[in-house]
């Protein structure tokens, strides 16, 4: 039953339409403007920025990682998009902040509360995926994709990788967030939950077609060996049963508030 303070508030809060809009407008410029400090900062360490991310190619190779641009132009503009993606990286809490407290004021109190460990767990999550990419996965599908390399050969030619800049800052990039969004099932699954789209007890049915669709997920976004798919894929069926978990806890706690003292 919906407290009639909490209705007060929010009637309290409504405001006419153009207010939202010029509301809007402003915390959009807001935003702009966080990720343009942002990516100024991160252009001026833009090749730092590089440098870690050619770390698992460095692993991989053993001897040195080798990166080619064909055109003379490419580096510059390399060195833009690594400023880009870790300029929003930067601004994000800030951006987040500003759509949150834009949304927050038409939400109850008691909706802001059960928001908030979901806002809290999404940085969480995303990063355990992007590191688990970074720190494990990279390495080993790098290191198995140069073992194709060969020195001459029954035929005399010699086979050397020689990957592009522009190449590989897009397959690292896409596999950071690969791995980073997917480990926000829990928080979407729980999303779902809250708003009535889906019950434990479907999640929980539909086990076996979760772990099809986790396989499937990780053969798509990850690289084509094997490694790489395993290292999504049981994550993934991980997080499908600690969203269960989840789901039951709150599901208890729900109980207890709706359920009147005796």
């Amino acid at each position: 039953m919906t407290d009639p303070s909490e209705g007060a508030e929010i009637e309290a809060s409504k405001a006419p339409l153009l207010e939202h809009l010029i509301e809007l407008r402003t915390r959009l410029l807001r935003c702009f403007v966080y990720f343009i400090v942002a990516f100024g900062i991160a252009f001026s360490q833009a090749g730092r920025v590089f440098d870690f991310l050619v770390q698992p190619l460095v692993q991989a190779s053993g001897s040195g990682a080798r990166l080619i641009y064909t055109k003379l132009y490419d580096a510059f503009l390399v060195e833009i998009r690594v400023a880009a993606f870790a300029g929003f990286c930067l601004a994000f809490p800030f951006i987040a902040n500003e759509l949150w407290r834009f949304v927050a004021p038409g939400l109850y109190k008691r909706e802001q509360r059960a928001l908030l460990p979901f806002l809290l767990a999404t940085p969480v999550l995303f990063t355990m995926g992007a590191a688990l990419a970074y720190y494990f996965v990279m390495p080993a599908a790098f290191k198995f994709f140069l073992g194709f390399q060969q020195t001459g050969g029954m035929g005399g030619v010699n086979r050397e990788a020689l990957p592009a800049m522009g190449e590989y800052l897009d397959l690292v990039t896409s596999m950071i967030l690969a791995f980073g969004v997917a480990f926000l099932l829990p928080v979407l699954l729980m999303l779902l939950e809250r708003a009535g789209i889906i019950t434990r007890r479907q999640l929980i049915d539909g086990r076996r077609y979760a772990i099809v669709a986790a396989v499937v997920v990780a053969a798509v976004i990850t690289p084509p060996d094997l490694w790489s798919q395993i290292a999504l894929a049981i994550p993934l069926i991980l997080l499908y049963e600690i969203s269960i978990i989840g789901i039951w806890f709150t599901e208890k706690r729900r109980a207890r508030i709706e359920t009147p003292a005796a």
